[in-house]
């Protein structure tokens, strides 16, 4: 058997031994969590997004909100006194794709749900200067005057009932465009940031 310098030295080797070891142990912490219920199913009074929520969730993503924001608030006593109860593993499950990040160039929405009001949001996010003075965030005033696009809303809803198992139901499908006739942008997105984290488990 190879020593260890002797394989350090073997480019061919190295590379294959590394990539066993690395699935070896990737599979040992991933594929157990396709088996517990606590990461799989929702928790307890957990709905999917309905057709507003989802539509405002796009459009988060659209505009790379993403990118400044997280969506996951760790167990440690600096990030729970400042957000809340730390995020669970039964909170994304109708996440596609989720929005943990890593990046915080602003706060943390994982429990942003119901902090503020609509109005707060609508003006924050037309002048973020104007209710936080510190802030760096760009506007995004152009989403009060975008129409809420119904296009392709139940084609979205059916994917996700059909192939990754949301629970919506055919009335809800059908109504989807409904929902959003007379919407802006605007209120989709503050849809979706009214409803981050409002079925989760609340701080003491």
């Amino acid at each position: 058997m190879f020593s260890h310098k002797t394989l350090e030295k073997n480019i061919g080797w190295l590379m294959v031994l590394t990539f066993v070891v690395v699935s070896i142990g990737g599979l040992v912490q991933i594929v157990p969590l396709f088996f517990q219920k606590s990461t799989t199913e929702p928790i307890e009074g957990l709905k999917p997004y309905d057709a507003l929520q989802l539509t405002g969730r796009d459009i988060y993503i659209r505009e790379g909100c993403y990118t400044c924001h997280s969506q996951m608030i760790r167990p440690f006593r600096a990030e729970t006194e400042r957000y809340g109860h730390f995020s669970v593993a039964g909170e994304f499950v109708y996440d596609r794709p989720f929005q943990w990040g890593s990046k915080r160039t602003g706060p943390d929405l994982h429990r942003v749900g119901g902090r503020y009001s609509d109005e707060w949001h609508y003006v924050h996010l037309m002048d973020p200067r104007s209710v936080v003075p510190e802030s760096n965030m760009p506007s995004y005033f152009w989403l009060a005057d975008a129409p809420a696009d119904a296009s392709t809303i139940q084609k979205k809803m059916t994917v996700l009932k059909n192939w990754a198992g949301h629970p919506y139901t055919d009335e809800e499908i059908a109504e989807a465009p409904a929902m959003l006739e007379g919407k802006t942008e605007m209120d989709a997105l503050i849809a979706y940031l009214q409803v981050l984290g409002t079925s989760g488990p609340k701080s003491n």
